[in-house]
């Protein structure tokens, strides 16, 4: 999407639980094989005690408090996710504005999967462009990704997932000063690939009454056998290629810009970063790789919310410098926005 003026980032926040699963720790307990701890890259991953709604909660009144925002003036809450949310035929979304005290917020549930909170932000900007007076938007992620019913550990290939939470702020520029600037967001799909996570297993009439756990391996390798994982691979390639380069067009940025200082993948393990985005975008892009996730793992929809949070944290941009951050989900849908420094 382009957009003729940039938005305002703010309260960029990231609620991440203190107890932690390290790597070793999960080594020793039979919870995942040694090597595939070394391919995957992660440190530690977060546990969470809490439902993520109530993370989000906490993660979007630090988001408010840091920018001095009355839950009152909020226009909409978004909230994104991956996984279970705690109760069955119920709005997350409601419960964290109802929380808020946002009386006047439209709440708006995004279910994207993984691609969640980039997603959101894109029909929060879109929302804002067409309707200037709403307000700012409030953008909330949450995932936790439990047993029995996930294994954070083996229940996906290549990647780890992570307990916690995001929330930032989204709004026009004479609202107050952002810490980030949204210049573009775009976005690509590849319907064709639906089945990596759906297999060969019949629709179910309740949830997990096909499976008694969530097992992204076993449907991911049930559709690379019926389709080669060329399908996978050249569809991958080519949606990361389009995503990026479109978002650099509608950013008026060009590849080679020396104002471009990073690009940052979702927050996937090392093996699939180096075998699935890092080739693609270094034949893009001049622009330094910055990973992100150590010591998070996968946030589920939280990914691109936590890196645009460190990316502000850190002050890894200087005046006048570009990054992009690349978020993917299931689907398959990737997104890529393009930021500056205030």
């Amino acid at each position: 999407m382009r957009l003729p003026r940039p938005l305002g980032l703010s309260g960029l926040s990231t609620w991440i639980p203190e107890a932690r699963q390290t790597a070793r720790g999960a080594v020793e307990q039979g919870l995942v094989e040694a090597d595939t701890a070394d391919e995957l890259g992660y440190e530690a991953l977060p546990v969470a005690d809490k439902a993520p709604p109530e993370m989000a909660v906490l993660a979007a009144r630090a988001a408010l408090r840091s920018t001095g925002t009355a839950p009152t003036g909020l226009g909409m809450v978004l909230h994104a996710w991956m996984y279970y949310q705690g109760h069955d035929l119920w709005s997350p979304p409601h419960y964290i504005a109802d929380q808020l005290g946002a009386r006047r917020a439209e709440p708006l549930g995004i279910q994207q999967v993984c691609n969640g909170g980039a997603a959101a932000v894109e029909v929060g900007a879109a929302r804002l462009l067409a309707d200037p007076g709403l307000g700012p938007v409030l953008v909330t992620t949450a995932d936790r990704f439990a047993a029995p019913g996930f294994d954070r550990w083996r229940g996906d290939y290549g990647i780890a997932y992570g307990d916690g939470a995001t929330a930032l702020l989204l709004h026009p520029l004479d609202v107050r000063p952002p810490d980030l600037l949204l210049r573009a967001v775009t976005t690509v799909a590849a319907p064709q690939l639906e089945g990596m996570h759906r297999g060969r297993d019949a629709f179910g009439a309740m949830p997990r009454s096909v499976s008694d756990r969530v097992d992204m391996r076993r449907t991911k390798k049930a559709f690379l056998e019926r389709e080669g994982m060329e399908a996978f691979t050249r569809a991958s390639a080519e949606s990361l290629t389009a995503v990026v380069e479109r978002c650099l067009a509608e950013g008026g940025l060009a590849a080679d810009s020396p104002l471009l200082r990073c690009v940052v993948p979702p927050r996937l393990g090392a093996k699939t970063i180096d075998l699935a985005y890092a080739p693609a975008l270094r034949k893009m892009l001049p622009a330094e790789i910055r990973t992100m996730g150590g010591d998070t793992g996968h946030l589920g929809a939280g990914d691109a919310a936590a890196s645009l949070a460190e990316l502000s944290a850190g002050r890894v941009l200087s005046p006048g410098e570009y990054a992009l951050v690349v978020s993917a989900g299931a689907g398959f849908t990737w997104s890529c926005l393009l930021v500056s420094a205030a």
